[in-house]
């Protein structure tokens, strides 16, 4: 059955749709060995069809896994920078896994990865509002920080649903706080701790929906259980 090309690629776990589309329209993908362009279709029982070169597999075994991302790393496959990637942390995991969303360079903690296209799909999209919660260590006037954080509801002039935040450890000039959001609009943490006057010293990931780091150790990685998969799909 002929379907678009960015829906055969999605399903075949390489990428989301949307970046499908990108490769396609940089000339990354080819049809029966001619360079592919957007809106044309394909039957995988029928058609040859190359991502850089090698053949679309539709049968991969679907993986999700759990990586407790550290510094340094960033959330891409490669890096035109030649900096570390978190790829590099799930090479032995024995798939073409792809980050779900992101953490920004200096940001560590929780980050899902996977071959499944669709489910990528659902968990970015804003409808489903999947909680994230965060450990921050901030520094600065930390008195009532975490009141000054709840009560943001726009940066940069763009309105944002307000966080939930609570002080886990209060000092004299650091604090540790747990702030959790629904949006993760880019950087939102950090720019919330700015326009708070607060210095961000840490950051983590602790939680996404139901699925906790726990203990998994910082640069290590783990499959989802069933359980935890039904469970994150009946949010």
């Amino acid at each position: 059955m002929e379907q678009r090309l960015q829906k055969l690629i999605a399903a075949s776990g390489l990428c989301s749709r949307r970046t499908a589309e990108a490769w396609i329209a940089a000339g990354r993908v080819t049809l029966n060995g001619a360079v592919a362009s957007l809106g044309q279709s394909a039957d995988p029982a029928r058609d040859t069809v190359l991502v850089d070169g090698a053949p679309l597999t539709l049968t991969a075994p679907k993986r999700y896994l759990m990586l407790n991302k550290p510094r340094g790393f960033v959330c891409t496959m490669a890096d035109e920078r030649g900096r570390p990637t978190v790829a590099d942390l799930v090479a032995d995991c024995g798939a073409r896994v792809v980050p779900v969303g992101r953490l920004d360079l200096d940001s560590e903690g929780l980050l899902l990865l996977t071959n499944d296209g669709a489910w990528m799909q659902r968990v970015l999209h804003p409808k489903y509002e999947i909680e994230k919660a965060y450990r921050v260590t901030v520094a600065g006037d930390v008195h009532n920080a975490a009141a000054r954080l709840a009560a943001i509801t726009a940066l940069d002039g763009e309105p944002i649903r307000p966080a939930r935040v609570k002080a886990v450890r209060l000092g004299r000039e650091t604090a540790e706080l747990e702030i959790t959001i629904h949006e993760g609009k880019n950087r939102q943490i950090r720019r919330m701790c700015a326009a708070a006057g607060l210095h961000v010293k840490r950051l983590c990931r602790v939680r996404e929906h139901c699925l906790e780091l726990g203990a998994l150790p910082t640069g290590q990685w783990r499959e989802l259980t069933a359980r935890e998969l039904r469970d994150f799909e009946t949010r």
